[in-house]
């Protein structure tokens, strides 16, 4: 019995250290059974061998993720386009209300104050210009990174839709020849832990989407409203940062907010404020209803678990931390981890 739970034990660890280095394949077996739904409905009921089933499903799936990428990346290029035809007049504008006009006051105050004084101040713009300095390297490196990211990207995307194609149509094969080497009873816990593994999932992207679309939303009102340019490109920028759970809507409303006080923009400052404030609420008290919702945890189970993920495995965390509390789950509910702590 105990070398069982061993062997069972070692296989989840191994799986789990192999999951990070196997992503595509992983991600297109979960999409084939996300999509086999659809692929025996094609089956059944208008009598489709299951090659052509596949192959429609495929399809269709495919030009899905197109028009949807096309309409996301048409409206960044086009707002960033149209961004950096005025990045100069609004460089320029910068230099003429908060730059030049603190140059000269400083000449003008520099004179009255101890040479102390002048010194302290000097080392701190100076902290801050290598500050200012360090970040737009930073954010430099970031993007020379990612850009080098992309052809390895593309090849591990074109791996997952082959991988995709094949799974899907060996799916039934595959899941005889595993059920042939089981028990009953261990049947019954595998499609139990399995089931509950693809609803967790799938309603954990579900709480994602819907908590993106819902700031989307209030983002893209909220800068309408203040009439702010770019509302669409600065909403979904917004959306990306809330995602990262180290982050948040603060890390980009907040200081635009503050930067708006010092440029005399107090109305548009306040409304950023409110903005924050808004989403801040909204996302509270609405999050933990929809993350308990549609994944079986409790919502401080999936925070600390995405946190956590993150913090070890980056962005594969946010998908692989609430995975690994989920299998957790469902192994306690099957008698297969005889621990009684429910997370």
């Amino acid at each position: 019995m105990w070398k069982k739970r061993i062997w069972v034990i070692a296989s989840i660890v191994i799986v789990c250290l192999l999951i990070p280095y196997s992503l595509p394949i992983v991600f297109a077996l979960l999409t084939a059974l996300a999509l086999e739904g659809i692929v025996q409905k094609l089956h059944q009921s208008f009598k489709m061998k299951r090659v052509y089933a596949v192959l429609m499903t495929f399809i269709l799936y495919v030009v899905s993720l197109i028009l949807i990428g096309f309409f996301i990346v048409r409206t960044i290029v086009t707002q960033v386009v149209a961004l950096s035809k005025i990045a100069p007049s609004f460089v320029k504008e910068i230099y003429e209300t908060a730059i030049y006009p603190t140059i000269i006051k400083w000449k003008y105050y520099s004179n009255a104050l101890p040479t102390e004084v002048i010194s302290s101040i000097e080392r701190t713009l100076e902290k801050t210009v290598n500050s200012l300095d360090s970040l737009l390297k930073g954010t430099v490196e970031i993007i020379i990174s990612f850009a080098a990211t992309v052809p390895g990207f593309l090849l591990e995307f074109l791996i997952y839709l082959v991988a995709l194609v094949f799974i899907s149509l060996e799916l039934p094969a595959i899941k005889n020849k595993i059920k042939s080497f089981l028990t009953e009873e261990t049947k019954y816990k595998l499609q139990v832990v399995i089931t509950q593994l693809i609803q967790a999932g799938v309603g954990f992207i579900k709480a994602q989407i819907i908590l993106s679309v819902m700031t989307f939303v209030m983002a893209y009102v909220g800068l309408w409203l203040l009439d702010v340019p770019y509302t669409a490109l600065l909403s979904l920028l917004i959306v990306i940062v809330d995602i990262l759970p180290i982050l948040g809507t603060g890390s980009v409303l907040v200081p635009w907010g503050i930067f708006a006080l010092t440029q005399g923009h107090d109305s548009l400052a306040i409304g950023l404020f409110i903005l924050f404030g808004v989403i801040t609420v909204v996302r509270r008290v609405v999050e933990p209803k929809v993350f308990s919702t549609n994944m079986g945890i409790s919502p401080l189970a999936a925070l600390v678990s995405l946190y956590i993920g993150f913090k070890l495995l980056g962005f594969v965390g946010l998908f692989l931390g609430p995975a690994l509390v989920i299998l957790y789950d469902a192994l306690r509910k099957v008698g297969i981890i005889q621990i009684n702590f429910k997370l």
